[in-house]
């Protein structure tokens, strides 16, 4: 009996019922049920390991998380990151380089833009447009690349361990973004952009009125007014498609290669942000199927009504 009261002490009874019930569980259940963290971080350590050796198991683990396409595969590959920068140990050099890309850019990306010797008399227009236009994408570029390195290294700060070694670096390197950004985002026309697209339309609704208003009395000048606006339609679009060719040279030239090596550094981060110059070209085109198709039409429309 001695023995007995010796080896069940009310300290040992105690452990023994914890043990029991962390056994058994609150719920009454055999074993406690794992925690969603625990099983997320089973299934992205398996994807971890088996991506690279086995891609039959790794398919089957999609599948099974229910990514099916190839944005779906990348969102499961950026969700296994588990650290905040790749390569750290480049991390500062292809910031830095980013940075002066950038810097570059933004003192050379529009400069001694000129239009052809062919324009005679009117180079120097075509020329004064041409070079706002660049402008103008190239600053949208730059304002959007520095948004978004700006965005990344905060996202990435956000679920960056307070003991990881890459943590002092993203600090400093955003510092450096959040001192600089205002630079990259100055007017790039000098004049708020509504205001000169009001004028833009303005100009334009004015040409559309006058040759309305011409179509109840002069042909002479109906198709005046729309001759003139055909050629304002072709030299605005000639100037946007030339300018986006200009812009989209010299954007890859300078930051296209930078922001690749940065965004790779970090890792698993996507693709770095692209130019507008294409979205533009498009615009252009548009415009001049206009001013070649629509404008065209509209005068043998107003010539018939006035007949």
């Amino acid at each position: 009996m001695d023995n007995f009261a010796r080896r069940f002490t009310p300290g040992r009874v105690g452990r023994m019922v914890l043990l029991v019930v962390e056994a058994v569980g609150e719920d009454g259940g055999l074993a406690r049920k794992p925690l969603v963290i625990d099983e997320l971080g089973d299934t992205f350590e398996r994807f971890r390991l088996l991506r690279k050796s086995d891609a039959g198991a790794t398919d089957e683990l999609l599948e099974g998380l229910g990514a099916a396409s190839e944005v779906e595969r990348d969102i499961i590959l950026q969700l296994s990151a588990t650290r905040p920068l790749g390569h750290p140990e480049r991390f500062v050099e292809s910031h830095g380089l980013a940075l002066r890309a950038l810097e570059v850019l933004d003192r050379n990306g529009s400069r001694g833009v000129k239009a052809p010797k062919q324009l005679g008399p009117l180079r120097p227009i075509a020329s004064f447009f041409l070079q706002l236009v660049t402008r103008f994408l190239v600053k949208q570029h730059q304002r959007s690349v520095i948004d978004s390195i700006k965005d990344l290294y905060l996202q990435r700060l956000a679920w960056c361990r307070a003991d990881d070694p890459a943590r002092p670096l993203l600090l400093r390197a955003n510092r450096d973004v959040q001192r600089a950004a205002d630079t990259f985002k100055n007017n790039p026309i000098g004049v708020p952009t509504f205001l000169l697209g009001g004028a833009l339309v303005s100009g334009l609704g004015s040409l559309l009125r006058a040759a309305s208003d011409a179509a109840g009395g002069s042909k002479t000048t109906a198709s005046v007014a729309l001759g003139v606006l055909t050629i304002g339609l072709g030299a605005l679009a000639w100037t946007i498609l030339r300018a986006a060719a200009v812009a989209r040279r010299r954007i890859r030239l300078t930051v296209e290669g930078p922001l690749s090596a940065l965004w790779e550094t970090i890792g698993r981060a996507g693709k770095p942000p692209q130019d507008q110059a294409r979205q533009f070209a498009v615009y252009a085109i548009v415009i001049t199927a206009l001013a070649w198709i629509v404008v065209p039409a509209g005068i043998l429309y107003v010539l018939a009504a006035i007949d």
